[in-house]
C-alpha cells in the first residue's frame, strides 16, 4: 500500500467522520501503523497540498490538514463504485459511447478510456464502448471542458439474449475477472471467522481493514457490474462483494477504536486541558 493512497483512505474511511481534519502528528501516528516513517508522511502531505488534494491551516504550532472539495468528490465517486452494486432487472438496452479524439491528444484519449472503464463501459471496438447502464451523460460531463473530445451517446438492443451474452464476452474478459475474484475470496473468506471472533484488534484491525480495501478497490475499474442476464454461470463477483462488505463491517469497530486512540494520543497535553 502506497503512502499516498493511505492518506486518502484514512480521510475517506475514518477522518471524514471525525471533523474531516487531521493534525500532522495524528497522520504520522496513523501512518506509523503501516510502517511509513514520519519523513515520508511529511513529503507526501506536502505533495498532496501542492497538487490541490489537501488544504492546510495553522493551529498554534501545528499544521492541520483537510481534503479539498476536489478530493472529497473523487473519494465519494470511488466509494459509490466500491460499495454499491446495481440492483433490479436489466431493461435489455445497451448504452453506446462513440468518441473521437485527435491523434495529437493521445494522453487525453487515454484519460477518456480510463474514465469509460471506471463508469463500467467496455470496448466493442477501438472507439465504440458500451454498457448496460445509463451512464453516457456522466462520461460527457467529465469531458465538458475538453473541446478536443467528441462524444456521441446512443441506445440500442441486440437480437436477443444469446447475442447480449456474446457482446458481454467480447467487451470484457469475464473469465479473467472471475479468476481474480476467486483469488480474493481465497484470501479473505477464510478470515471471516477470525473477524467475527474479534481476533483483530488495535493496529492489526486497522491495517487489515485498509489492506482489504486496497485489494478490493481494483475491481470497480475492471468490473462493469453487469446484470445477471449477461454474466456466466457461477459468477464469483457478487459473492466476493458480499464477503468484502461483511469483512469491512466486522473490522469497523476495532479499526475505528484504533484511530480514535491514536488521534487522541497525538494531542498535546496543553491542548487537552484547553
Amino acid at each position: 500500500m502506497k503512502a499516498r493512497s493511505l492518506v486518502f483512505d484514512l480521510f475517506g474511511d475514518y477522518l471524514r467522520y471525525r471533523g474531516g481534519e487531521a493534525r500532522l502528528r495524528s497522520l504520522v501516528s496513523l501512518m506509523g501503523c503501516f510502517d511509513v516513517p514520519e519523513a515520508t508522511v511529511r513529503v507526501v502531505v506536502g505533495r498532496l497540498r501542492k497538487e490541490g488534494w489537501l488544504s492546510s491551516r495553522r493551529d498554534g504550532r501545528e499544521t492541520v490538514y483537510a481534503l479539498t472539495d476536489t478530493a472529497w468528490n473523487l473519494l465519494d465517486e470511488g466509494r459509490e463504485r466500491i460499495f454499491h452494486r446495481v440492483q433490479g432487472p436489466w431493461d435489455g438496452q445497451w448504452h453506446m459511447v462513440l468518441y473521437s479524439v485527435p491523434e495529437s491528444e493521445r494522453g487525453l484519449r487515454e484519460q477518456l478510456r480510463k474514465k469509460l472503464a471506471w463508469f463500467g463501459f467496455g470496448p466493442l471496438s477501438a472507439s465504440v464502448w458500451l454498457s448496460p447502464h445509463d451512464r453516457g451523460d456522466q462520461v460527457k460531463a467529465a469531458f465538458t471542458d475538453e473541446p478536443a473530445v467528441r462524444i456521441d451517446v446512443f441506445r440500442s438492443r441486440s437480437a436477443g439474449p444469446l447475442e447480449d451474452r456474446d457482446i458481454a464476452t467480447r467487451a470484457w474478459d469475464l473469465a479473467e475477472l472471475d479468476s481474480s475474484y476467486v483469488g480474493l475470496l481465497a484470501t479473505y473468506r477464510p478470515r471471516l471467522a477470525a473477524y467475527r471472533a474479534g481476533e483483530f484488534q488495535g493496529a492489526d484491525a486497522l491495517v487489515e481493514r485498509m489492506r482489504l480495501i486496497h485489494d478490493y478497490r481494483q475491481f470497480p475499474f475492471r468490473d462493469p457490474d453487469l446484470p445477471p442476464e449477461l454474466l456466466p454461470e457461477n459468477w464469483s463477483g457478487r459473492v466476493a462483494h458480499d464477503v468484502f462488505l461483511e469483512a469491512h463491517g466486522l473490522l469497523r469497530g476495532p479499526a475505528e477504536a484504533c484511530v480514535d486512540a491514536l488521534t487522541r494520543s497525538a494531542v498535546l497535553p496543553s491542548e487537552e486541558a484547553g
